[in-house]
């Protein structure tokens, strides 16, 4: 649920296989993968925003699945030492861009959502942020809806529920490769993953269907704090 209206969930899902004593590198792999089972059930319960996104697919859906195999490339040949130092940075910068992205638009000029499939600000800039969302996506991918959401934002969408749609189908995207490459590596706990898939199918549902009931301010706030309470979590797994 909490993939689907903000991202974050593999915050829950990673620690939970590590309890269980699965190794890292495999808990993260299954993860995904579980993960990426369960989106379908968030892409239906978006099924009414799809058309509206489909001018925005063109620019990010081939650079969000050449960032996602390159993420899960790099996580099977590399330490992560480095990248998780800058995890937290990375999410609490994305976070309160989200917060001010309503500031930062007026300055830049006011965005004309109607105008699809142009980009109203920076679209190759945004084309460039999305590479690095999935490069880091397929690598380990806490928070990469945060970072997605920020970027949507600043770009010229002002539907919340338009930008988690436009969200979950790149993240879907970039789940996908990385889980592909995953289970090409040998890498998934197929029972555990089985179990969770459970899980996230219903909790992705659940999560888009319910989003798109609440009044937007409540889910930009709602995205604000999931996004905090992330940074938070973070910087007290680096720093304990």
């Amino acid at each position: 649920m909490i993939n689907a209206v903000a991202g974050g969930g593999t915050l829950l899902t990673f620690p939970v296989l590590l309890f269980f004593g699965t190794k890292p590198v495999m808990a993260n792999a299954t993860s995904a993968t579980a993960l990426v089972i369960g989106t379908a059930g968030s892409l239906f319960g978006f099924q009414s925003q799809l058309r509206t996104i489909r001018p925005w697919l063109g620019r990010f859906v081939p650079v969000s699945l050449l960032g996602g195999w390159l993420g899960s490339l790099l996580l099977t040949h590399s330490g992560d030492r480095l990248f998780a130092a800058l995890v937290p940075w990375l999410i609490l910068f994305a976070t309160l861009l989200f917060l001010l992205q309503e500031a930062i638009r007026q300055r830049l000029g006011p965005p004309d959502p109607l105008a699809a499939p142009r980009l109203t600000t920076a679209p190759w800039l945004a084309v460039g942020f999305q590479l690095g969302v999935a490069l880091y996506g397929g690598y380990f991918g806490a928070g990469i809806g945060i970072l997605m959401l920020a970027s949507l934002g600043l770009i010229g969408l002002t539907d919340i529920h338009q930008m988690n749609a436009l969200k979950n189908v790149l993240g879907a995207l970039i789940n996908l490769v990385a889980a592909g490459w995953f289970v090409a590596s040998g890498m998934v706990d197929w029972h555990r993953a089985g179990v969770m898939t459970v899980g996230t199918v219903t909790g992705y549902y659940l999560g888009a269907s319910l989003s798109q009931r609440i009044p937007q301010p409540m889910v930009r706030r709602a995205v604000t704090a999931i996004g905090f309470a992330i940074t938070a979590i973070m910087f007290y797994r680096q720093f304990s």
